[in-house]
């Protein structure tokens, strides 16, 4: 079967808050013609960023056409989730045209790709592309190792040492194994961090890769489908640090969800999640909350010390009215009972 009858399906990698799912939406809302399916896996028990887009659903993507697979890496759980979640996907009626498939922040985007020349689905699909995100301010910081400074100055004394953290091996796989990269938050980079997040991107990318700048995921979805890149067919060109067999270990990485009473206000809520961020070295903080008086749900997104939130949706009748948030961590960094004392105040002092 060649790979034009086949049913593309682009994945769309990025690190953490890179700006993935404000992307899918975007691309759910503006499809180019086409019928598009949604699988999204997250990092955590809870599925924040599926709930989003399934709000977001309309008739060229309907919710019956998103999927989501919380808590677990697909491409450690191709037999049980993989697999069958794309057979589902391909046996709707319609069946969908074209399929996205939203990697969590610290996902390794290679395993994933070998994952389609499994026999069940290799003759059934391909992967049209590989998409990037990196948050612009974010790279042109450095922020992929603790001390940057300190790094470069033992990569002179020794290059044959390697000094990379977790961090930045996700982050040059996920640029390795790249068609596309998308620079997201350009306003908040500026035009120099913009400059230096292209030079650092270009350095690490095995090939030479287009960069393109968006902003709140908007981006005409002709630029991002129909690259017909056969990325399964490809992997050779896409190295990684983890190709060695066995080496693929999310334990670097661990998540906690926090279960919120209601709210005062949201920049309390801010105030609580930038403290997390400077006293335990929290990565990302994504959920939902409750606000006193209000009626519609407060949506949170954080990286680090930087938080955003809107108000994304009525409470439905009968909903709780609890916020949840996920904060995801490095493994050394995790302390439940200490986040829970920042986040909610009154059950430390009740404690």
């Amino acid at each position: 079967m060649s790979n034009l009858t086949k049913l593309p399906v682009t994945v769309i990698t990025g690190f953490l808050g890179s700006g993935k799912t404000t992307l899918i939406s975007h691309l759910m809302k503006n499809p180019g013609g086409k019928r598009l399916a949604v699988v999204v896996n997250e990092f955590g028990d809870v599925g924040v960023d599926g709930d989003i887009l399934k709000s977001c659903a309309i008739p060229d993507c309907p919710a019956e056409n998103i999927l989501e697979l919380a808590n677990g890496c697909i491409c450690c759980t191709v037999a049980d989730d993989f697999i069958p979640t794309i057979e589902a996907l391909i046996a709707l009626d319609p069946q969908p045209e074209h399929i996205l498939i939203e990697t969590s922040g610290l996902a390794l985007p290679k395993p994933l790709l070998k994952a389609f020349d499994w026999p069940d689905i290799r003759s059934k699909i391909t992967v049209d592309g590989v998409i990037a995100l990196a948050d612009a301010e974010a790279v042109a910081a450095g922020r992929f190792a603790p001390n940057v400074a300190a790094v470069d100055a033992q990569r002179l004394a020794d290059e044959s040492i390697d000094h990379e953290t977790p961090l930045s091996e996700v982050f040059e796989d996920q640029i390795s194994c790249a068609d596309l990269v998308l620079l997201t938050k350009p306003d908040l980079a500026g035009p120099e961090g913009v400059a230096k997040a292209r030079e650092i991107i270009a350095a690490e990318a095995p090939r030479p890769l287009p960069v393109i700048e968006v902003a709140e995921g908007v981006v005409d979805p002709r630029v991002l489908l129909g690259l017909e890149a056969a990325a399964e067919d490809d992997l050779d060109a896409r190295p990684s640090h983890h190709d060695t067999p066995h080496d693929h270990d999310h334990d670097d990485f661990e998540s906690v969800v926090i279960d919120l009473p209601e709210l005062d206000s949201p920049e309390a809520l801010t105030a609580r999640i930038e403290d997390l961020a400077r006293s335990q070295n929290i990565l990302r903080v994504k959920g939902y909350a409750a606000v006193k008086g209000k009626p519609m749900r407060l949506l949170v997104q954080a990286v680090g010390a930087r938080v955003r939130h809107q108000y994304d949706r009525m409470w439905e009748a009968g909903e709780a009215r609890q916020g949840r948030l996920v904060v995801i961590a490095e493994h050394d960094d995790i302390n439940s009972a200490a986040i829970r004392a920042v986040l909610i105040p009154e059950t430390a002092a009740a404690d």
